[in-house]
């Protein structure tokens, strides 16, 4: 009985470091990682749990669970991301980020085929090779998992209502001036949040429709969206352009400058699309913005690959402990040729 409580320890003491770094800020990367490593210390408590009575029929399950979930998991997700895929390309086109959630899953297929083939033949260099394939889809999975499971809770926080701004980010144009759907989605979430904000000393809350000028578009993205807002009833002296920016990173940026001389002090809602409002939030933080990030809804076929680009863009952001993890498989698998 007390090895058993003592099994849970490590998931009580992840789970603590997991709610500190919430309350410390909910931006944080980390969080997401303390949230995997707990929900993975709490299956391996309730695992040994179970292991601890054979004769039950839950520790069967377990069993068979331990035995085939991983490879089951790796097959149906491989035929899920490829369809994905194909729907991608159907209705989004060729472009390499609409071809991210095709090529995770032919990766997925070619380790997995590397994996039978390893265990079919008993070549020591095809071993080594699967060994080092497996276990770099391991990590990248665990750290996937761990960043659209928190992207998703991050995504459910209601918005504050007692901010100065709500800050819509941009996300190009279509025939050069045009508001897209996607960008309407935005706007429309961005302006039903101003029409309910209260901020403090009853001023009046402030919309800043944030983006530059792109390639081929004939006017800068704040300029279009600033009109969209003020066609669908935004008055127009509550509406501030933010027009320089090229990038997430300078959305905020410049949005934080512009907020910091209109209200100094001031704090917002930032509003995206729900793929992006994790990222946007990291990057707020590293930015010095006080705000919260809310996503509007996406269509459900555009997730996985957004998700994958968003959280490419995650990994690159603090590119060198994931880099030392590799190299470190790497030399590894090196030293097992060797020996």
């Amino acid at each position: 009985m007390i090895g058993e409580v003592f099994s849970y320890v490590p998931a009580a003491f992840l789970l603590t470091g997991f709610l500190l770094g919430v309350r410390k800020d909910r931006r944080r990367f980390a969080n997401a990682v303390w949230l995997g490593l707990t929900v993975v210390a709490l299956a391996m408590a309730l695992g040994v749990t179970q292991l601890r009575h054979p004769e039950s029929t839950a520790a069967e399950v377990v069993e068979v669970l331990v035995l085939l979930a991983p490879a089951l998991g790796a097959v149906l997700l491989a035929g899920l991301l490829i369809a994905n895929g194909v729907v991608m390309v159907r209705k989004e086109g060729r472009r390499l980020g609409n071809l991210l959630s095709l090529l995770a899953g032919l990766a997925l297929v070619a380790v997995i085929a590397l994996a039978v083939a390893a265990v079919l033949h008993g070549d020591r260099a095809l071993h080594i090779a699967a060994a080092l394939a497996l276990l770099l889809v391991c990590y990248f999975s665990f750290l996937f998992a761990c960043f659209a499971g928190y992207a998703y809770l991050y995504g459910r926080l209601r918005p504050r209502d007692d901010c100065d701004f709500v800050v819509v980010l941009g996300s190009g144009l279509v025939g050069g001036d045009r508001v897209p759907p996607l960008l309407a989605g935005r706007l429309g979430k961005g302006a039903a949040l101003w029409r309910g904000m209260a901020p403090p000393q009853g001023r009046p809350a402030l919309m800043i429709a944030s983006g530059g000028q792109g390639p081929g578009e004939e006017v800068a993205e704040a300029d279009a969206m600033g009109d969209w807002l003020v066609g669908h009833g935004v008055p127009a002296d509550r509406v501030l352009r933010e027009d320089r920016s090229r990038s997430t990173r300078e959305n905020l940026r410049f949005s934080g400058a512009l907020m910091e001389s209109v209200r100094p002090g001031a704090r917002c809602v930032v509003v995206t699309n729900n793929f992006h409002a994790f990222r946007a939030a990291i990057l707020a933080r590293t930015e010095g913005v006080d705000g919260q990030v809310t996503g509007s809804p996406t269509a459900l076929y555009y997730w996985p690959s957004a998700m994958i680009r968003e959280f490419a863009a995650v990994l690159a952001m603090r590119r060198t402990p994931h880099l030392a993890v590799i190299t470190a498989l790497c030399l590894l698998a090196a030293a097992a040729w060797l020996a």
